[in-house]
């Protein structure tokens, strides 16, 4: 049996050399090295779809890889292939398009390069997922079409194995190779990507938008990816160095946020450090991520289009692209527990975002001005009950534009203090610790720290998960949060992600 599998395997390879699909026959050659190494394995050491995030049998060592790149030479990851357009005249231009992503084979900035060649080398040789930056959160990437390697992530996040994940590919040509792998750009084939997308692939790809697509039969993804559904999430992220390291890959990433299940999202490789430490080998440090919310997911198979999670594209700006005039929000806000069937969308079904402390949220719709001090007491007692603490001994407030220092509370000695270990936080916001006291200002009643993410609310995204893990790493008990108005902009997914973060809302 086991030379049977294999001589299709290699037939297949043989077949697809001939039909000029490059892209395919790396797939295949690992496809064949894992059936071979199945075949001659027991099943009993198959990696389990869902691990518990705090148990592994074995720990490795976590490195974090420096990338040193910034705007001025971001240009050194790639760049996309120039094609020639001919004309009705007869002429031809070079344009750049969305079809091929390039990485110098050679470079002189080699130094830059090698981290993103060696994360690349261990997805490809290896079954232990990478983590890497992109514009909206760190990702956790493995093979999208290997079984082992998609466990992988299931293993290293604790993830419920019914959670679909989001592929990531660097290029439509990569796209196009494993929804229809006979497709030729040069021929008069129909684009396999349904018509309804190319809008919004035209104005918002590379970025953070992720779109649903039908799951081809037979297909090339790990079963693992879809959760058992017909359709499968995929984005092109903006990041440079994501698609540089897809490209390295030579493979589509599967690739949800790279924290800990349930766990703010991370938007910093000390982030992803404190979550993984000892269960994923390599972080690729990028530096912080531009967006701060995960992608924004849509579904055009159905009618009238819907959102199926909010993010870093607008429900505003999606509405303005042909075909998605009508588009709806399908989504709760509050996480949608106890259902029976797989979520269609990643961060739909189970709580997430949520730091160790009590979030108590509230919506900006209420016009509170300050924290009311009768609700302080009340939720620093629940925290106490909840985590048998007794006595709670830090108060935190997150601020957003409206509420005065310190939430209103009375307050003393509040000062700037140095983010710990969250590399580059204070660039995002200061942190300010003092002492809560009572009203008539004699008695401390609890340490108090302070962050204030401002009144711009691509700044509070950006700052958000940041700000609570911060609050976290340093003691926070509870944590006080200042809701913004959420209409059909980025603040929509700022709330969403608040509202499943928090323990309690109040208006």
């Amino acid at each position: 049996m086991r030379g049977t599998i294999c001589a299709n395997i290699l037939t297949l390879t043989t077949q697809f050399k001939r039909l000029h699909l490059p892209q395919l026959t790396p797939i295949l050659h690992r496809h064949h090295h894992t059936i071979t190494t199945k075949i001659a394995r027991p099943k009993s050491t198959a990696v389990p779809l869902m691990a518990p995030a705090t148990t592994t049998s074995t720990t490795m060592e976590t490195r974090i890889l420096k990338v040193k790149v910034d705007d001025s030479n971001i240009q050194v990851l790639g760049h996309w292939k120039e094609e020639s357009a001919e004309h009705r005249d007869g002429s031809k231009t070079k344009t750049s398009n969305l079809n091929s992503w390039e990485v110098p084979t050679t470079s002189e900035n080699e130094e830059i390069l090698s981290p993103i060649r060696e994360a690349a080398h261990h997805l490809r040789t290896t079954d232990i997922p990478v983590a890497f930056p992109t514009e909206t959160v760190y990702g956790l990437g493995a093979d999208a079409t290997r079984s082992a390697a998609v466990k992988g992530i299931y293993a290293a996040k604790g993830r419920p194995s019914d959670n679909p994940l989001i592929v990531h590919v660097c290029d439509l040509s990569m796209l196009r190779s494993f929804i229809s792998p006979s497709f030729s750009s040069a021929g008069d084939e129909e684009d396999p990507i349904p018509a309804i997308y190319h809008p919004l692939i035209s104005r918002f790809w590379p970025g953070p938008l992720t779109i649903l697509l039908p799951n081809p039969s037979p297909s090339l993804l790990a079963p693992e990816v879809t959760a058992g559904l017909p359709t499968f999430g995929c984005r092109m992220p903006a990041s440079a160095l994501a698609r540089s390291l897809i490209k390295l890959a030579n493979a589509p990433l599967a690739a949800p946020s790279a924290n800990a299940s349930t766990k703010p999202s991370p938007t910093a490789a000390q982030h992803v450090l404190d979550d993984l430490r000892g269960r994923i080998a390599l972080i690729l440090d990028g530096g912080s991520c531009s967006v701060g919310v995960e992608s924004t997911v849509v579904d055009g198979l159905c009618s009238p289009p819907v959102v199926l999670r909010p993010g870093g594209v607008s429900l505003e700006e999606i509405r303005e692209c042909k075909g998605w005039e009508g588009v709806e929000k399908a989504y709760r806000d509050q996480a949608e527990v106890g259902g029976k069937t797989a979520p269609r969308a990643p961060g739909m079904k189970y709580k997430h975002y949520s730091p160790k402390a009590r979030v108590v949220l509230y919506e900006a719709e209420g016009g509170r001005r300050e924290v009311p001090r009768a609700d302080v007491r009340g939720a620093v007692e629940a925290a106490g009950e909840e985590e048998g603490k007794g006595n709670v001994k830090s108060v935190a407030i997150i601020r957003t534009g409206r509420w005065p220092v310190a939430g209103g509370l009375r307050s003393q000695g509040l000062d700037d203090v140095a983010a710990k270990d969250s590399g580059d936080v204070a660039e995002r916001f200061a942190v300010r610790e003092g002492q809560w006291l009572d009203e008539d200002g004699t008695t401390v009643l609890a340490r108090l720290l302070e962050i204030n993410l401002g009144n711009d609310v691509k700044g509070v995204a950006h700052g958000l998960f940041a700000a609570l893990r911060e609050l976290d790493r340093r003691g926070a008990d509870v944590i006080f949060v200042e809701g913004v108005s959420d209409g059909d902009d980025i603040a929509a997914a700022v709330m969403n992600r608040l509202r499943k973060a928090a323990s309690d809302i109040r208006i």
